[in-house]
């Protein structure tokens, strides 16, 4: 299959030339590899290729196909965010602080789908420790959009976002703590789905807000969500707040849709549309989309969520909080960058963390000790966790009177890179509408729904109630076999 083909293909069409015998796994993964290698000096979407190792993993998996011993995902080729774990293999979550790691585990989500027989190509680029909405945080330089590459890709995840979006991978894997998987899957015209807190194990996913963070995985269509997200799910005892509950069948409930959603109730926060800074075409798309699910037979209700926003004060007292206490590890002593030049061990814990750490994990550590520091953990911390519970109890209410909720995915396109750098408030304020989902540990969903006058993609998002995922995807499912957003191509 050439670069092109594989360009323009789901997970799901090579699933099935692989089956059918029309294409190898080695040669899928060497037309990823070529494109890759091809388009990382423009977009900059991976921070470590693995060449010979994804060979390698191809090589085995035409081996067990040829020996009847497969899998949907045997063959396809795939990237990792570089926050998971990955034996042998540099991971580095985008910080100077682990530039050199190579952790000796794989964390779940690497296994499942090594299991699964999925051909890793690497790992992709991020914001550094997964903080930021723009994928401009990186040790190793921004990643840039597909559809414009002087504006950014969206962040955290905005690597695997990128090469799904370029064509090099169908599927990639993410991280989701405000909206680290959705929101770059808007800025790039993909579809992205973050599952409910303790649907995936996060085990060797190097944290930064423990109750907040949760694997996800980024594709073309919802159906490739679906398979992927099957791959990756299951109970994990090394991961206390992983749910002990069957794997589901997503894609199957899918294969079962008739095209419609009648009976289906999606609600409209009234607030979310009352946002300051909604951008006009971002309110047009995703009206339209609205529009296009009650075609589908879908009852479109209005519903409040008078918390909403509350939610990024909320969110950026807890987050920080959490990184504080989770980064506190990385001290030069044990791994990781150690200062090079220090004269005691006070002396080294204050340069190593210094050199090492990048601003904006800075900026967030420093807030964090903040509001966790006597006398002000009351006032902040406490009081943010009183909050994060109402929003929570806001989210429960509106879906006594609906199914799943529709809102925009951001307010904005991908803006240009350097744009929002001197002032961070304004990238923070970019996860409004995604933040609450993480808050409530509920799962979300972003799909396209189309274009702004710069010819930038724009993300409709669908949140659902717990575990709720399947209908999430069912939704998605149904809306993208009537349009043709997901399908359009970058112009790359």
């Amino acid at each position: 299959m050439s670069t092109e083909r594989l360009l323009a293909s789901s997970l799901r069409e090579l699933a099935t030339a692989l089956a059918e015998g029309r294409t190898r796994a080695e040669a899928l993964a060497e037309a990823a590899l070529e494109r890759a290698q091809a388009l990382q000096e423009r977009l900059n979407a991976f921070i470590t290729l693995t060449p010979e190792r994804a060979r390698e993993a191809a090589r085995a998996a035409d081996e067990h196909r040829r020996a009847g011993n497969i899998s949907l995902l045997s063959g396809i080729p795939i990237a990792h965010k570089d926050l998971f774990c990955t034996k042998g293999v540099r991971t580095t979550a985008a910080s100077r602080m682990l530039a050199e790691f190579v952790p000796p585990y794989d964390a779940f989500v690497v296994e499942r789908l090594a299991q699964a027989g999925a051909v890793s190509l690497g790992k992709t680029n991020l914001d550094e420790f997964a903080m930021g909405s723009a994928n401009e945080h990186s040790h190793f330089g921004p990643c840039r959009n597909p559809w414009d590459t002087d504006r950014i890709a969206g962040g955290s995840s905005g690597g695997s976002a990128a090469a799904v979006a370029a064509g090099i991978v169908p599927v990639a894997t993410g991280t989701d703590t405000g909206g680290s998987v959705r929101q770059p899957a808007a800025m790039c015209g993909v579809t992205g789905i973050k599952p409910s807190y303790g649907r995936v194990s996060r085990y060797g996913i190097i944290a930064y807000a423990s109750s907040l963070d949760q694997a996800g995985v980024i594709a073309r269509s919802a159906e490739d969500c679906a398979l992927a997200l099957t791959a990756i799910e299951g109970f994990d005892p090394r991961d206390s707040t992983s749910l002990e509950r069957p794997v589901e069948d997503h894609a199957a409930a899918l294969a079962a849709a008739d095209g419609r959603l009648d009976g289906l109730r999606l609600g409209l926060p009234r607030e979310f549309f009352a946002v300051e800074g909604l951008d006009a075409d971002v309110r047009r798309a995703v009206e339209e989309a609205a529009r296009t699910y009650e075609a589908l037979g879908a009852r479109l209700v209005e519903v409040s969520l008078p918390r909403a926003e509350l939610a990024i004060p909320a969110y950026y007292v807890i987050a920080p909080a959490e990184a504080s206490s989770n980064l506190a590890r990385y001290d030069g002593v044990r791994y990781g960058y150690r200062a090079p030049a220090y004269t005691d061990l006070d002396d080294m814990y204050r340069k190593t963390r210094a050199q090492g750490f990048g601003e904006e994990v800075k900026r967030r550590i420093l807030v964090g000790t903040y509001v966790l520091s006597h006398g002000y953990y009351d006032a902040y911390y406490l009081q943010a966790q009183k909050l994060r519970r109402l929003i929570a109890e806001d989210y429960a209410r509106a879906f006594a009177s609906c199914d799943l909720l529709l809102a925009p995915t951001a307010p904005t396109t991908a803006w240009r890179l350097g744009e929002k750098g001197q002032d961070p408030v304004q990238e923070y304020l970019q996860d409004i509408y995604t933040i609450g989902a993480n808050l409530a540990g509920l799962p979300a969903l972003s799909h396209p729904c189309g274009f702004d006058a710069a010819g930038l993609p724009i993300g409709c998002q669908l949140i659902g109630p717990y575990l709720a995922e399947t209908r999430l995807l069912l939704a998605a499912h149904v809306f993208q076999q009537k349009t043709d957003w997901h399908r359009r191509l970058p112009p790359l």
